[in-house]
């Protein structure tokens, strides 16, 4: 008990009946082999016998028998109404010939047009030539048929869909190509120009290294001499302007000062200059009448 609890080996009576099964199936086997191969002709060509071989030519013998006896049960229906499909056929050649309608007295043309009806009926798999079974068959033949165009009118739309979406991929894939082959033919341009700007911008920080150095030697120049922000460029520009401005203010002031400084700084001297200027005027008014007198003599 508790061997078998565990899991140990099989008991003596288990495996004579597990290597029984294997005989049994084994036999099987060799038996299907030998009846395939016997039908073409062949013998068993020699293998191994390994549980797995015999355990999936088991299976295939199996599956091959279920359909030799499915084929064989169908075979034997089709001889039985084969049959009595002959039977039926010379009982009704039987009554034809009876009643004067035997298939060697009728028009070549009744014959091929029963015929053509056997076969439009075998066409449409019927079973019979009753215009009911044409009717009945001509109907299923054109709902099948609308379906069929329904199906294909569906078909054309989505191939019509699928055609609009296949030619703007081509349009779209052959603007991506054009735009590609800008691209490739812009970049050796882009390439000059971008070592150029590296080259331009190597200099200016060169540039800018070298204008710091100089500030800084300048700021220090500038603190040597004792610079101050208040004599920098921007105070003394409006220095400037304030300057000018005062200018402006002061001009006018100035102006009257100047017209001071020419009279005499005595009221009496004052007094004389102003009669020495009087006296100025008088002779010049004189000398002009002087003049006008003699070039109006000279004119008579």
């Amino acid at each position: 008990m508790s061997d078998i609890l565990g899991g140990g080996d099989p008991s003596p009576s288990e495996g004579s009946r597990n290597s029984g099964f294997d005989a049994n199936r084994i036999a099987e086997v060799k038996s299907w082999l030998e009846s395939q191969f016997s039908a073409v002709g062949k013998d068993v060509p020699e293998f191994e016998y390994t549980p797995r071989s015999i355990a999936h030519l088991h299976n295939i013998a199996t599956i091959s028998q279920a359909k030799t006896q499915a084929a064989s049960i169908v075979a034997n229906d089709f001889r039985q109404k084969a049959t009595e499909y002959r039977a039926q056929a010379a009982r009704i050649r039987e009554i034809l010939e009876h009643v004067g309608l035997a298939q060697e007295s009728l028009p070549s043309n009744v014959v091929s047009s029963a015929q053509v009806l056997a076969s439009v009926a075998n066409l449409l798999n019927i079973r019979d030539t009753e215009l009911s079974s044409f009717l009945v068959a001509m109907s299923d033949l054109s709902l099948r048929k609308t379906a069929v165009e329904e199906k294909r009118s569906k078909v054309q739309q989505e191939s019509k869909v699928l055609l609009d979406y296949t030619r703007k991929a081509i349009s779209r894939l052959t603007y991506l190509k054009r735009t590609l082959a800008q691209l490739e033919d812009d970049v050796a341009p882009c390439e000059t120009e971008m070592e150029s700007r590296k080259t331009n911008l190597a200099i200016m920080d060169s540039k800018e290294r070298q204008y710091v150095q100089q500030y800084s030697n300048y700021k220090a120049i500038l603190n040597r001499v004792g610079y101050t922000p208040e004599i920098s460029h921007g105070v003394l520009v409006e220095m400037a302007e304030h300057r000018k401005d005062l200018e402006k203010k002061t001009k006018p002031i100035v102006d009257t000062l100047r017209s001071y400084q020419d009279l005499p700084p005595d009221k009496a001297l004052a007094a004389l200059a102003i009669e020495d200027k009087k006296r100025q005027y008088a002779a010049a008014e004189k000398h002009l009448e002087d003049v006008l007198q003699s070039a109006l003599a000279s004119s008579e």
